[in-house]
């Protein structure tokens, strides 16, 4: 066994310092892929350390992809790793890259991928390529997959659900949905600021658009008008305000869809992160017969992953599958394979884990940067609003002139703008110090420098 061992009288924690030995000998070859690990016990009795030292370092590389478990057998090294660069604290893979052409990039809408870049995500999808190919796909997806999503939903949004059909994301979802249920002419409700790609999609299936208000806290319930077939909504963290729905505005939105008949499409494309206190579980889970639930791997993984998920209940999921099998429209079996091993390995569970703490801490570094401006929408998810005086769109351009670019609230109303404000995102390309700087640059512009 390597000879490893934890000095008691540094600052650096003594899982940290064990993390970091088995990490370089895994990377040196000392330790070869697919050798067994002491068991954690063994291993904290020789070392004289509590055997939770032990587990915190065995965890911290099984969320970096260098180990694997093996049911009933023990901890490998993963097949597949790699010298792969030191990760920069708090990240995983590849440090952060300086941004492309000296742009810092806060537009909203993608997640930091660089974590991405693990054993864990390559095994994953070299496994996956593997799969033979199917003569015809089940259009509620693989059924191994939707067992997976179904922990999944229920361990980080609250969600029991049985009825689970794969998609290739949340718009997708979307489509499908509106595709089934929508008649050219019935009128839909869409956040008004809100998702344009949801407007399109809703268009894009013959429905009446119908802006529905929001403020802080997320959509007014008490003027949706009472004709609407189905309304879109996010209420995990409204896009683009960032509100989050309240209970009781939760629960005055499903007795008014008890009421009219209407559906409810809750998008829960972030809901994962929140920051200040634990996320609210999510709407399906309080009324599953009037709510479909639409999720996503694009925020919490990569959009490169291309698959989604739509819950709802049985009848309905039913009468969608039967439509998307009409249409032609399938997720890809590989991707979904992917994904499967990576939620059955616990993968995608370490990685949210990991990626709430780190989204914390640029959340925490862009409400630093931009302190005397208002914010909107800071407490959860991977983008805030921030009030600035005078012109929001002058201030984008004036920014895109210095290599920042974000984005404001105009182009996400339907109607002419109720509200102004720049909207930043801070899960992106862009390192902490990157967004440091370029927040710094929207402070100065605002006149708050």
């Amino acid at each position: 066994m390597l000879p490893l061992v934890v000095d008691r009288d540094t600052d650096e924690s003594m899982h940290a310092q064990l993390a970091g030995q088995l990490r370089a000998a895994m990377r040196d070859g000392r330790l070869a892929a697919g050798e067994r690990l002491p068991a954690t016990r063994a291993l904290a009795a020789r070392l004289g350390v509590s055997r939770t030292v032990v587990t915190e370092a065995y965890e911290q590389l099984y969320a970096e992809g260098w180990l694997e478990g093996r049911h009933g057998s023990g901890t490998y090294v993963a097949e597949g790793v790699t010298a792969d660069p030191e990760p920069e604290p708090g990240g995983v893979g590849v440090p952060d890259p300086a941004p492309r052409d000296g742009v810092i990039d806060l537009r909203p809408g993608l997640p930091w991928v660089g974590s991405l870049d693990t054993p864990a995500w390559r095994r994953a999808w070299r496994l996956a390529s593997g799969v033979t190919p199917r003569w015809r796909q089940d259009p509620h997806g693989l059924p191994g997959l939707r067992a997976a999503l179904a922990g999944h939903v229920r361990r980080n949004r609250g969600v029991s659900c049985q009825d689970v059909l794969v998609t290739r994301g949340a718009t997708n979802g979307l489509d499908l949905l509106a595709a089934t249920v929508l008649r050219p002419g019935d009128r839909a409700g869409v956040e008004e600021p809100g998702y344009r790609r949801a407007r399109a999609v809703l268009a894009g299936r013959g429905a009446e658009l119908v802006p529905c208000p929001v403020d802080e806290h997320g959509l007014i319930v008490e003027a949706l008008p009472d004709d609407l077939r189905l309304v879109y909504t996010t209420p995990s963290h409204q896009f683009p305000m960032g509100g989050v729905l309240p209970v009781p505005r939760r629960r005055a939105l499903l007795a008014w869809a008890r009421r009219t008949g209407a559906l409810i499409a809750e998008d829960d494309y972030d809901g994962e992160f929140r920051y200040d206190v634990a996320p609210l579980p999510a709407l399906y889970g309080l009324d599953p017969e009037v709510v479909v639930y639409l999720g996503t791997t694009a925020k919490i993984l990569s959009v490169d992953m291309g698959v989604g998920w739509l819950v709802g209940r049985p009848d309905l999921v039913a009468a969608v599958a039967r439509r998307r099998a009409e249409l032609n429209d399938r997720t890809p079996v590989v991707p979904q394979e992917a994904l499967r091993l990576l939620l059955e390995r616990g993968d995608v569970d370490r990685h949210v884990r990991r990626m709430s703490r780190e989204y914390a801490r640029r959340r925490a570094a862009v409400v630093e940067a931009l302190g005397g401006l208002r914010l909107h929408g800071d407490t959860a998810g991977l983008h805030l609003v921030a009030d600035v005086p005078g012109d929001p769109e002058d201030v984008a351009r004036r920014a895109a002139a210095r290599g920042v670019l974000t984005e404001t609230l105009a182009p996400h109303f339907a109607g002419p703008p109720a509200a102004s404000g720049l909207v930043i995102g801070y899960g992106t390309a862009a390192g902490p110090a990157e967004l440091r700087a370029g927040c710094a640059v929207l402070r100065e512009l605002a006149g708050r420098g």
